[in-house]
């Protein structure tokens, strides 16, 4: 019995590999290179044969940079499902071979936008929406 209990373990572990979260941050300021840097580190990684997805987070409150002016925050990338997103994520297709998507780009414009449209729904039962725990849930719902 002691066997097959650890048998079960063993197959448990392969088959639910832990994910890893690497962060790359430096402020607001554009330009510095965070987005190479996260579309190098991803190269890296997947070179080591792990798999590799990003998240990009822009701290900004519109739902997508196609209306922002470009010369204050950059070119637009359009993604194959049409979602305009920040140049970053042209990078980071090209570095890690993936084809990225709207679920590889969020804005503080759609987080709260999500979580508004939720409170018109009635799906807080009537509760007062707050920053937290409503608005940190669902930046962790998208990490998930």
């Amino acid at each position: 019995m002691d066997d097959l209990k650890k048998n079960f373990r063993k197959l448990k572990l392969a088959t639910k590999t832990p994910v890893k979260y690497i962060f790359v941050f430096g402020g607001v300021i554009s330009g510095l290179g965070k987005g190479i840097a996260a579309a190098s580190i991803g190269y890296l990684l997947k070179s080591a044969g792990l798999r590799v997805t990003i998240l990009k987070l822009d701290p900004y409150l519109n739902v997508d940079p196609g209306t922002m002016n470009p010369y204050q925050h950059g070119e637009v990338f359009v993604l194959d499902d049409g979602s305009e997103t920040d140049l970053d994520l042209g990078h980071y297709e090209r570095f890690i071979d993936i084809d990225m998507s709207k679920i590889n780009n969020a804005t503080s414009g759609q987080v709260y936008s999500t979580v508004l449209d939720r409170e018109r729904r009635g799906d807080y039962l009537g509760a007062t929406i707050q920053v937290i725990p409503h608005i940190t849930d669902e930046i962790i719902s998208r990490l998930n």
